[in-house]
């Protein structure tokens, strides 16, 4: 499997991920991904370069969100001081679930974290999903807080304010790396 950056052309593939992983979890009994995300918002942050896909042949099992910039109101001045990379919107296909694809973008995250020098891979999540927020502290994420206050990118109340984060640190993911060596972050 190999992983690059999306481009203009994934843009339906991308909201197709997130509408199908919005009928899962709510057969799940989750509201998470209910509200549909603005696709100009989508397509800036593939513009932006920050939205990687996992490619496997022909299919696209699964992409992520890596980016140096964190959402307003969730993390503290002195957490932002610390040089870190953000994960947003990780999606794996349920045509390829219990493969471990998440665990290794994780981990392919925290690579290309360490490799931009940053400290610190953090990441939110859905505030009323505690299987999720199970999963990623089995992946090595520690709770930091829960923030409650604010709203969320894609209007109404903020909804993704778990807060978690572990050490970038280099890693064997087992992803064939097409995207561009990662530039430092500053502090």
């Amino acid at each position: 499997m190999k992983i690059s950056p999306a481009t203009p052309d994934d843009l339906a593939r991308l909201l197709a991920f997130r509408q199908e992983a919005a009928s899962w979890l709510s057969k799940l009994g989750s509201d998470q991904w209910s509200r549909p995300y603005p696709a100009d918002r989508l397509l800036a942050t593939i513009e932006a370069g920050t939205v990687f896909m996992v490619r496997d042949g022909d299919a696209t099992p699964a992409t992520i969100t890596l980016t140096p910039e964190a959402e307003d109101g969730l993390w503290s001045a002195e957490e932002l001081s610390e040089p870190s990379m953000f994960i947003n919107k990780l999606t794996v296909a349920r045509t390829h679930a219990g493969q471990d694809l998440g665990g290794r973008l994780l981990d392919w995250a925290s690579d290309r974290a360490y490799r931009s020098d940053a400290k610190w891979l953090r990441l939110d999540a859905w505030t009323t999903n505690q299987a999720l927020q199970r999963y990623y502290l089995q992946q090595g994420f520690e709770h930091v807080r829960t923030v409650r206050e604010g709203s969320a990118v894609n209007g109404g109340p903020r909804v993704s304010g778990w807060l978690a984060q572990r050490p970038a640190r280099p890693t064997d993911h087992g992803f064939v790396d097409e995207s561009p060596a990662p530039q430092p972050i500053t502090e």
